[in-house]
Formats: C-alpha cells, structure tokens, sequence
C-alpha cells in the first residue's frame, strides 16, 4: 500500500523555500515512480517554521508522513535560539507521539549566503534530504 506524504512549507524566506521544495520534489518524483508513495495536495504553506507544528497536529490522521521545509537565519537577538528549539522540539514531539516520521527540511543558518548553499538542490539539497529520511524510516514501518 503507499503511503501518503505530506509537504508542509514555511515561506518567510520564499527564495530558500522555493530550492528547498525543488529538492525534495526530485526526490519524492522518484519514489512515486517507483510506486512507493503518493504524493499529497499541493504543499501546504504557512508563514513561517513555528506554524509548523500546529499545521502537522491539525493534519495527523491525514497522512502518513510529513515533510517539513523552512529556514530560519540567525539575527542580532535571542530569537533564532527560542524558535529554532521550540519548533525542532515540538516537531519531534508529534513524531514520536504519533508513530509518524516527520522529515526536518528546516535549515538553521548563520547567514544567507550559507541558507543557499544547504538549501540549494544542486549543492547540499536539504530539501531532498528530508525526503531521504521519511522514505527510509516508511521503509521499517
């Protein structure tokens, strides 16, 4: 039976998320040609990574795995530390509470210029690398 991904995107940075979602893409393409999964709608989209969570939990039952893709770029104040955690750790949370894997496509940069090279697909494919993981970890279920 395949099983049924969902792609949820935060677009605060829609240049970052946009090469994020095209790697992943590329690899999901792949897994549905191999008949392994079934691509959900469209990609969900939310204002930033800590919509995240609240989006994955409204959506659970709906699917069998997520993929979550964002980016957050460190400033001058505290507030890269608190949401970067909270987010990571909720996301998790619903994983494990749930039996759902989650694939962490949210990249955590010091810079803009590094956001790039992690997020695009032709260099370190970030996106595509989450993709990797769920499909992996669906693999053992």
């Amino acid at each position: 039976m395949k099983k049924k991904i969902c792609l949820i995107l935060a677009d605060y940075y829609p240049d970052i998320s946009n090469m994020l979602l095209e790697g992943s893409f590329r690899e999901l393409q792949r897994a549905e040609k191999q008949n392994i999964i079934e691509i959900g709608d469209d990609p969900i989209h939310v204002p930033g990574i800590f919509e995240i969570p609240v989006t994955i939990s409204k959506l659970i039952k709906k699917y069998d795995a997520f993929v979550v893709l964002g980016c957050v770029i460190k400033g001058k104040t505290p507030h890269f530390n608190l949401i970067s955690k909270a987010v990571i750790n909720a996301i998790m949370d619903l994983s494990i509470r749930n039996k759902k894997p989650i694939g962490n496509g949210i990249i955590t940069c010091l810079n803009k210029k590094q956001a790039v090279e992690r997020a695009d697909p032709d260099r370190k494919n970030k996106g595509g690398e989450a993709v990797t993981a769920v499909l992996a970890t669906l693999a053992n279920f």
